[in-house]
């Protein structure tokens, strides 16, 4: 695999930069990849499944992905793999093969962040709602080295991962060019 083709995980569970998340490996091709991604860069792709896509054709995995790092990993009492990993920042999946143990292999180009020019106003209603999610829910907060709710854009990324928002439109707000439409909507179903 070259620099910019990495192993895809595609998942129903959203990912993204800066999100941390515990996942549980049982599939040989993902003990595979986790293992191979040990040895090297310990970096991986999450992707969005696109339950309307073809499988056979590649195209049950949503285009936008997040580069993700292994930052621990486990073997939990049931004897499975345990890994947790962090979101690092964005990329536009293309070219997908399947290699003969069914693992997803793409071309992982780096997508430009958003940009993140957020008014106070607009912002500190979802910080502090957020706050309160992580208070009464303290095994997502622990997943988190810091938590980092003066970040505009780190709470935007939570609640896009936290809100049952259809994948094929959390794909159109990471197609903008900044996060005013996706800051918008969240204002909208959060107050």
């Amino acid at each position: 695999m070259s620099d910019h083709s990495l192993p895809l995980f595609p998942l129903s569970a959203h990912l993204l930069p800066g999100g941390h998340m515990a996942l549980r490996i049982f599939e040989p091709r993902y003990v595979r990849m986790v293992k191979e991604a040990c040895g090297g860069s310990g970096r991986f792709v999450l992707c969005m499944l696109n339950s309307r896509g073809d499988q056979q054709k590649n195209e049950h995995i949503f285009p936008i992905g997040t580069l993700c790092r292994i930052v621990d990993f486990d073997l939990l009492e049931d004897g499975l793999l345990g890994i947790k990993v962090e979101g690092e920042y964005c990329v536009r999946v293309s070219e997908v093969t399947t290699e003969p143990d069914g693992l997803r292999v793409g071309v992982c180009d780096p997508i430009e962040d958003w940009n993140a020019e957020v008014e106070e106003g607009d912002i500190e209603p979802l910080r502090d709602k957020l706050q309160i999610i992580y208070d009464k829910y303290p095994e997502i907060a622990r997943l988190y080295p810091e938590l980092k709710f003066s970040e505009p854009l780190w709470v935007i990324y939570r609640w896009l991962e936290l809100l049952p928002v259809d994948a094929a439109n959390k794909q159109a707000f990471l197609n903008e060019h900044n996060c005013k439409k996706v800051l918008d909507y969240i204002n909208e179903l959060v107050r």
